[in-house]
This record gives structure tokens, sequence and C-alpha cells, in this order.
């Protein structure tokens, strides 16, 4: 039975997502994008745009899992704490719609995709592209997303093997 998992990769003004479907060591590209929230609106009212547009997604793709990359450390504590507050809402939808979550460093998604925990995010689409190819001419925040789907199939899959709990 396939399994659906959607990728998130956090961002206040664009966070981007991916869907995947997974069956064994199979995967498969199903649709990705990014959702965007407007830079000058108050930040309740961003926080609010993502959200129901996280929502919307989940509502139309109905996955089983989800997958969010953690957030690293940044040198301006506003911008870090705004990414923080975002990332939380990127959390709180597919917990909200009862959803699987893994969460993974920046470093895991990487060396899960590409076999480097330090590859570049040309070197990251470039195997998204070539592990799932009907996902075409995918957008960079997209693909961070989609490889966060695919780092949570391979982990998923090691996890249900050694019979640990997601």
């Amino acid at each position: 039975m396939a399994i659906r998992i959607l990728g998130l990769d956090p961002g206040l003004r664009i966070t981007g997502w991916g869907i995947i479907d997974t069956e064994g060591s199979s995967l498969s590209h199903v649709d990705h994008g990014v959702v965007k929230s407007k830079d000058g609106e108050e930040l309740p009212i961003r926080l609010v745009s993502l959200y129901t547009q996280l929502i919307d997604i989940i509502q139309a793709y109905a996955p089983q899992e989800a997958a969010v990359e953690e957030t690293f450390v940044n040198k301006n504590p506003l911008s870090a704490l705004k990414l923080g507050i975002a990332r939380g809402v990127v959390l709180l939808a597919p917990a909200y719609a009862g959803l699987v979550i893994g969460e993974y460093s920046a470093n895991k998604v990487k060396k899960s995709v590409v076999g480097f925990g330090h590859a570049d995010k040309d070197q990251v689409a470039m195997m998204v592209s070539r592990l799932l190819p009907k996902s075409g001419g995918v957008v960079q925040d997209a693909a961070d997303a989609l490889a966060v789907a695919i780092c949570h199939a391979h982990h998923r899959t090691f996890n249900q093997r050694i019979g640990n709990v997601l």
C-alpha cells in the first residue's frame, strides 16, 4: 500500500511543499509548489495565511504523513525568531490534521538525498529531479520540500524495519 508524504520546507515569506507517494523503495512525484505570505502584512495575518494555505493542500492531497525540515541558527535573532514562529505554524497544520510528522535536520536531508550533508541547493535540486523525474522544473523551495519528503520516506522505512514507532 502506498503512503503519501507531504514534505515541508518552512519559511515566513515562502514555504516550500512537495508531495510524494512511496511504496516499498519506490518513490513517485505527486505535486509540489510554494505557499507565500505577503511582506509588509502584520505577522499574525501572515501566519494565518500560511496555515490556511497548508490546510488547503492537506485537504486536497490527503497525505498520511508529513516531514518538516528543522531550522538552523540564524545570525539575526529577529529573523530566527520569525522563522521559528513560521515553523511552528508549518508543524501545526499537519499536526491538526492528524498526520504523523517527522522532523529532519538540513544535513540529514542532504545526506539522504545527495549522499553528502553539506551539499548545496543546486545539488539537492538536481538529485530530486533524478529521484523524481516527473517533478520537472521544480523551484528551489519546493525542491527542498521534496527532498524532506524523500528523506522521510527513507527513514520511515528504516524505522518500520527495526520496529520503532514514528
